[in-house]
Formats: structure tokens, C-alpha cells, sequence
């Protein structure tokens, strides 16, 4: 049987939809483990939202629409104590439980933050622009404001900027600026020191474990940007709101792959 008009590549169709990355699907297939319609999924086959498309016998609900146009951003300030899972074993609250409901499909979470760090989080019922924004060949900077207990020494920032060496391999910062200290400060502040920190990669607690390979603990933690979205001053923690053309058009041309020389 031919596939519908309105039929893409079944990849293309899952990760639209949030279900999961394009080669994490093609796995699925490779493995037998995805069907159309009662028969084995092919790779290359080409299927639209009606179908009857299941992961280990468990039915996908495809429920965002292939209107590009339709596809929604919403930025958020996650406070620090919210994970980023839509449910949480231990029964804490989750940045899900303050979010509207999308127009259409279901809020995809741009990367994570883990339940201790605050800051800027970016939802989207686009699985594509999502998988983009996290893939790690689009580069795409995260930046802080970190505080740290005691004052790195100079040797100590130099090796943060050159590479330290942690479990999953090395890793560094892009760009560390101290920041000034405010002048009315509690005397249990004088012992930490704050930093703007930018890197391009997405690593479990990735800034946390570099300033603890060089002996500094992270006192606090907020992400202010994700690539050209930064958090807006005047948003307080829990609150959100949805990017605008100009906004949501920069962050698709970030997450769209490179092109080749």
C-alpha cells in the first residue's frame, strides 16, 4: 500500500514528535523493535500521524502536528529544587507542574538542569528543534553565573580554561570572568567568589564537576543563556513565558545542522 501525501520518514516523524533522536530510532528499527501498522518498520519507510506506529508493542502518541507553524517556545526560570523529569519517584515538584499546556503535541525540555541549579530552561513542541539544540555538533554555548567557596588561585582559573580531566573525559571552559562582589555583602559571602562562566557542551553537571576537579565547590548555581535566548531580567523564579518570531526564528537557525565547506 502506498503511504499518505502527507507521509514522511518515519525517523523524521518520531523525532518531530518528541519520541526520541532520529539515530536512537534508527536503532529501533535495526533492533525490530518499532512496527506500522502491524508489520515490522523498515528503514526508509515513510508514514504519517495516523498510523498505528509501536515501540515494543506499546502504541506512540503522535500528537504534534506537522505544521511547522504550529510548533510553540516557551522559556522558563526554573527555580533551584524542581528536576526536570515529568515525574519524580521521591515526589518532588517538577518544572512541568507551572507550565501551561501547549497548543498542540506535548512541552519537550531543551536539555536539563539538575534539581540544585536555577536558571534558564527552554521548552518546544518541535522534537527536531529540540534534538538541534542539544546536539553536540551544533556548538551551542550555555553560559552561568556561578559562585564558588574560597578564591581560586590564577593556576587554577588557567587550568579551567585549558582542560581538566573528568570521568567522561576532558573538558573546559570557553570563557570564565570573574564578576564584582556587591558592596553591602553578608560577611559569609566574603568567603566565595562569583564567576560568568560559557562552555558549548551539555554534560551532566558538567560545571559543577569542573570546579570541583580543582578543589572549589559550587555555592550557587543559574544558567542566564542558552545560545541567543537569554534569561530576562525582569522574569522571577517559576515564571514563564513564550519566545517571540524574532526569538524562536534565531533559535531554529541555532539548532539546524551545520552546513558542509
Amino acid at each position: 500500500m502506498n503511504p499518505p501525501p502527507s507521509a514522511v520518514r518515519l525517523q523524521k516523524l518520531l523525532a518531530g514528535a518528541g519520541i526520541g533522536s532520529r539515530r536512537q530510532i534508527e536503532q529501533w528499527i535495526r533492533a525490530g523493535r518499532l512496527t506500522v501498522d502491524g508489520r515490522p518498520a523498515q528503514l526508509g519507510e515513510r508514514a504519517d500521524a495516523r498510523a498505528d506506529i509501536r515501540l515494543d508493542g506499546r502504541r506512540l502518541e503522535l500528537e504534534q502536528s506537522q505544521d511547522a507553524g504550529a510548533a510553540e517556545v516557551l522559556l522558563y526560570y526554573k527555580p533551584a529544587g524542581e528536576v526536570t523529569t515529568r515525574r519524580d519517584p521521591q515526589g518532588r515538584p517538577t518544572v512541568f507542574d507551572r507550565l501551561p499546556a501547549p497548543r498542540q503535541g506535548r512541552w519537550i525540555v531543551v536539555g536539563r538542569l539538575d534539581v540544585n541549579t536555577a536558571g534558564l530552561l527552554l521548552f518546544t513542541t518541535d522534537g527536531a528543534v529540540a534534538h538541534g539544540l542539544m546536539h553536540p555538533s551544533r556548538q551551542i554555548e550555555r553560559e552561568y553565573l556561578v559562585r564558588v567557596r574560597g578564591r581560586p588561585a590564577p593556576a587554577t582559573l588557567r587550568r579551567l580554561l585549558e582542560g581538566v580531566m573528568l570521568e567522561d573525559g576532558p573538558a573546559a571552559f570557553d570563557r570564565l570572568v570573574e564578576q564584582p562582589q556587591p558592596r553591602a555583602q553578608p560577611p559569609q559571602d566574603l568567603r566565595n567568589t562569583a564567576y560568568r562562566v560559557v562552555l558549548h557542551e551539555g554534560r551532566n553537571r558538567e560545571v559543577r564537576r569542573l570546579w570541583e576537579a580543582v578543589g572549589h565547590e559550587v555555592s550557587r548555581l543559574l544558567r542566564i543563556r542558552y545560545g541567543p535566548v537569554a534569561l530576562p531580567r525582569d522574569l522571577r523564579p517559576g515564571g514563564w513565558r513564550y519566545l517571540d518570531p524574532a526569538a524562536m526564528a534565531a533559535l531554529a537557525a541555532a539548532a539546524a545542522p551545520p552546513t558542509r565547506a
